[in-house]
């Protein structure tokens, strides 16, 4: 006669939850590290974008500003006087300035085309799954791992691989925060870091949705459609402001020229020099 055979377990309801719980929490610590991963992909991958298109449309764009303004600069000298004019000269001028401000800016990081290897993107996964801030158990500790996740995302998007070596050791050293031994205390943490988690999902989830609405984000996918079509969208978009600036510059050449012969014809007609009167 065969007896029937009863699963019993000797665990408290207590620590069933707790073990329910920290089984999600395994799960959603995967998730949430390959989400920021992805996160910081999109960062990088704009970032190098935009250093891209300020390389090859911005700088354009830059000395168009710059020519912009001198013609402003050449217009007042016809009519010094004139206030509007004076407006124009003072705001294209700012233009121009930080226009070559961020193309200078630009030229250190078009010059990176770093493509995150395996090894990379493993150990970016392994770090923001230990040291993510919203598995933070208290403010100080939070706030270092705010710390070290700055320092995870430069290193992951700048292609430091001596960093992330150096922070993958550091936390293998290390050891987690934990505050109260009970059941009753892993059920409140596990509870707290659920939300904790959750939170940061959907904050990142509209971070994703801002950028995908940005002008820049729409180029960026253009540009990678055209050039999946055999196009180059920032060489169209250069050869335009090439023309653009060719006429501009035509402009600028005949207004010079046109003070040069107000000049001359004042120093002939009167023996002075304009100049001191502008």
């Amino acid at each position: 006669m065969m007896g029937t055979s009863l699963v019993t377990t000797d665990k408290l309801p207590e620590e069933l939850e707790l073990a329910k719980k920290e089984r999600v929490l395994e799960r959603l610590r995967d998730r949430l590290a390959d989400r920021e991963e992805d996160l910081a992909d999109l960062r990088a991958a704009l970032e190098r974008f935009e250093a891209r298109y300020t390389m090859e449309v911005g700088r354009l764009y830059a000395e168009q500003d710059e020519i912009d303004a001198q013609i402003a600069e050449e217009e007042l000298k016809l009519v010094p006087d004139d206030e509007e004019i004076k407006k124009r000269v003072a705001e294209l001028r700012r233009l121009a300035e930080e226009s070559a401000a961020r193309a200078k800016a630009a030229e250190a990081m078009a010059s990176e085309d770093w493509e995150p290897s395996p090894e990379a993107r493993k150990a970016y996964h392994d770090l923001a799954r230990i040291i993510h801030p919203d598995l933070a158990i208290d403010a100080a500790e939070k706030e270092r791992r705010h710390g070290l996740m700055a320092e995870l995302n430069n290193a992951y998007s700048s292609g430091d691989r001596a960093k992330l070596s150096r922070l993958t050791e550091e936390m293998k050293a290390g050891s987690e925060m934990t505050r109260g031994d009970t059941i009753g205390d892993g059920v409140v943490r596990s509870i707290r870091q659920l939300a904790q988690v959750r939170r940061r999902f959907k904050e990142i989830d509209r971070e994703f949705a801002a950028r995908e609405k940005s002008e820049l984000y729409e180029l960026f996918k253009e540009t990678e459609a055209h050039a999946a079509a055999g196009r180059d969208t920032l060489k169209q978009m250069a050869e335009r402001a090439k023309t653009h600036i060719m006429k501009s510059q035509r402009r600028l050449d005949h207004l010079r020229n046109v003070n040069a012969a107000q000049e001359e014809h004042v120093k002939e007609a009167f023996g002075m020099d304009i100049k001191d009167f502008r």
